[in-house]
């Protein structure tokens, strides 16, 4: 029979070696919310063939979003320019970002789950309106 001290020291056995859990470790840098935005995704090399992919996010974090699309013409390492959030209302603010697919999984459903990381924030776009104008008075 064992002691007390024996049972204690004893380190519970669930079948998972603490090389699988070290592998299912999160990875990400900051966390992430399951939060649907509207975006606007565009390749920023102009070798690529352009595509303007309009998007709602599934998961965002403060250095990257995943989404599901069904545009094949994402690639690993791609840069990308995102608009986040994306709106054509009059007046609304669009921040524009640079960002590169990390991640791109084929699904069941035929279409891809694709992760960006955010790379730098290019600034916010204003969209344009025929009505308005810049000029002093």
């Amino acid at each position: 029979m064992e002691t007390q001290q024996g049972i204690m020291g004893k380190t519970p056995t669930t079948g998972a070696s603490a090389t699988s859990k070290a592998a299912t470790q999160e990875r990400r840098g900051t966390r992430r919310c399951k939060i649907t935005q509207l975006m606007r995704i565009r390749p920023s090399d102009p070798e690529k063939e352009h595509f303007d992919d309009m998007r709602g996010t599934l998961s965002v974090s403060r250095s990257g979003v995943y989404f599901q699309t069904s545009e094949p013409g994402y690639e690993i390492g791609m840069r990308l320019f995102v608009t986040l959030p994306y709106s054509q209302a009059p007046m609304s603010l669009n921040r524009e970002y640079l960002a590169e697919v990390v991640r791109r999984t084929p699904l069941a459903t035929g279409m891809f789950g694709i992760g960006l990381k955010i790379l730098m924030e290019m600034g916010v776009q204003q969209p344009s309106d025929p009505g308005f104008s810049n000029s002093v008075w």
